[in-house]
């Protein structure tokens, strides 16, 4: 048994000091908004060749099955009975216009967004090339785009009492982007904030599996439709399918759709969230990739680039639209 102070010769062996000790692990992982990856991957992953070629062809064999069965029940109905043949025909019938009506909607939807890709290519070159002419070209198709909007009256009224008082593109447009696109910025950026809301709030407290995964993609496909819809563009189904597809593939292209640190930073409190509770740092990161997608809608279906008006940032969206929802730290 040793008695008294036992002492240890450290000569020859370097003191640790706190600047060069290894980093600590964080027991719980990063949230990594796992929802909103697979989204985008589902969504921007496009089917290979022999896959479209499959559906293309059941679809179209699924379809001849079903007229060549519906025509031999009908004209069998209507050899055994004239009156119910006759019922039967005209269901038919009906059912084939609403299918035409549908199909000539779609059609309209897509020359729609097509109308608003023209425009805002057409802005561009506008502003490159300082081009007067073709700013005049684009104001003049915003004034018609929005012709029959009330809530851009006011806009289209200003816009047409300045619009020849401006005498260079770069002018003239910026003054149709503060007259006409202000309050439609203002409603596109509430929708984002909506979205957002949405799927953090059901990511954070919804416990099942893949509920978060549901509500991400049916939040961002709304929006992004409800996007469309306020900047002129009233996209079908289909037309949604298509425009959805274009954003996430260009964020995915881009690198948008991965996580870094200043995202949970962008949002006041959600770095310790993360640590107390990983449902609650997936919700933030989830809203924070769905804030992405809308802005990256915003500028997919807005007439004009950006140039007067300032570009909606990720952070302020989020942050607006975690209000209430997260404690501030």
């Amino acid at each position: 048994m040793t008695r008294g102070p036992v002492l240890i010769d450290l000569e020859g062996t370097e003191a640790a000091q706190p600047d060069t000790a290894p980093p600590v692990q964080d027991i719980i992982d990063a949230p990594q908004g796992a929802a909103m990856q697979q989204v985008a991957a589902i969504v921007a992953k496009r089917p290979s060749r022999l896959a479209r070629w499959f559906w293309s062809i059941s679809v179209m064999l699924a379809g001849f099955v079903v007229s060549l069965a519906a025509w031999d029940y009908v004209t069998g109905l209507l050899a055994r009975s004239p009156i119910l043949g006759g019922i039967a025909s005209a269901l038919v019938g009906l059912l084939l216009l609403v299918l035409l009506i549908i199909l000539v909607r779609e059609l309209a939807a897509f020359g729609r967004l097509r109308k608003l890709d023209a425009i805002q290519q057409l802005a561009k070159e506008a502003l490159d090339n300082h081009d007067l002419k073709k700013a005049h070209i684009v104001v003049g198709s915003m004034a018609a785009l929005y012709s029959n909007r009330d809530d851009t009256a006011w806009g289209r009224a200003e816009l047409q009492s300045r619009q020849s008082e401006v005498l260079d593109a770069d002018g003239l447009l910026g003054l149709a982007e503060t007259s006409l696109l202000t309050s439609l910025d203002a409603r596109a950026q509430r929708e984002v904030e909506a979205a957002a809301r949405q799927v953090a709030t059901v990511t954070a407290i919804v416990p099942l599996a893949l509920a978060d995964l549901f509500t991400a993609l049916t939040a961002n496909l709304r929006m992004i439709r409800r996007i469309a819809e306020i900047y002129g563009g009233r996209a079908g189904t289909l037309g949604s399918w298509r425009l959805t597809r274009t954003v996430l593939t260009h964020l995915v292209a881009t690198g948008a759709v991965a996580v870094g640190d200043d995202l949970i930073g962008s949002v006041a409190g959600g770095g310790v969230l993360s640590k107390v509770s990983r449902r609650f740092g997936e919700g933030v990161i989830n809203g924070a990739l769905t804030a992405r997608v809308g802005v990256a809608a915003i500028e997919v279906c807005r007439p004009l680039p950006f140039h007067t008006s300032k570009k909606p940032s990720v952070s302020g969206l989020v942050g607006r639209a975690m209000s209430g929802l997260f404690n501030r730290g």
